[in-house]
């Protein structure tokens, strides 16, 4: 259970004894990992936060009593609640994780290179400078369920009652009508800018006028995307983006 003195001091919970040997073994494996210390149960992970000295929490989701959810729920309130990571066999609490701002969801049985996936995102959540901006939106890829920083999305496509997230590094399918997002991110900076896109103010880089059309550049410099800006739009976009600038 030992590691770089300068590595994570992991909790791993869970009521199952071999899956909680199985992930205290993979976790002591990875180098960025100093210790891992162990709980069968969300009341006995519960006393060892309290004491403090914890990073993250690597915590089953159904147990008996106090279930995971639950554990997470009251990490909350605590003045520096450590990330938490859930591990478990099932899919259908990834909503709930996400309204918790879980870091990660890894489903059983753990692969070796997910948990390290999933220790990268616990170590890149710490080392990102703090901001107003903190929510993550899980996405499903592969049958694995992951979690995009809300900050990171450029812009927002139709696609029928579903809606495409961007990113610099890709595009995420997520369960949600544009209209719904439209309505919980307008006070995140997403404007819509035609009737199937939405943009993150923060990510435009540019905007241009040619012939009566506008158009916003967004996305990294190496990579810009140009997006259509319907007529009907245009008007309040400009007054936003100007507001933004003084």
């Amino acid at each position: 259970m030992t590691g770089s003195s300068a590595g994570l001091r992991v909790l791993a919970v869970d009521d199952e004894r071999p899956a909680l040997d199985e992930l205290e073994f993979l976790l002591s494996r990875d180098p960025r990992v100093a210790q891992v210390r162990t709980c069968d149960s969300a009341t006995d992970g519960l006393r060892v936060l309290r004491d403090g000295d914890v990073d993250v929490v690597f915590l089953d989701i159904q147990m008996p009593g106090l279930s995971g959810l639950e554990l997470a729920e009251v990490l909350t309130r605590f003045r520096n609640p450590p990330p938490v990571v859930f591990v478990t066999a099932h899919e259908a609490h990834a909503v709930e994780a996400f309204d918790l701002r879980a870091v990660d969801y890894v489903l059983k049985p753990v692969r070796a290179e997910r948990l390290a996936e999933a220790v990268r995102r616990v170590i890149d959540d710490r080392d990102r400078p703090a901001s107003g901006d903190e929510v993550q939106i899980p996405v499903e890829r592969g049958g694995v369920t992951r979690f995009v920083a809300r900050a990171d999305v450029t812009h927002v496509e139709a696609q029928g009652d579903y809606a495409r997230l961007h990113t610099p590094s890709g595009s995420h399918l997520v369960r949600t009508p544009l209209t719904a997002l439209e309505e919980q991110w307008a006070d995140a900076g997403f404007v819509r800018i035609h009737r199937s896109m939405l943009v993150a103010i923060a990510h435009v880089t540019e905007v241009r006028m040619d012939g009566g059309r506008c158009t916003v550049r967004v996305g990294p410099p190496d990579a810009p995307v140009d997006l259509l800006v319907s007529r009907r739009n245009t008007r309040e976009l400009r007054e936003l983006l100007l507001g933004r600038a003084d």
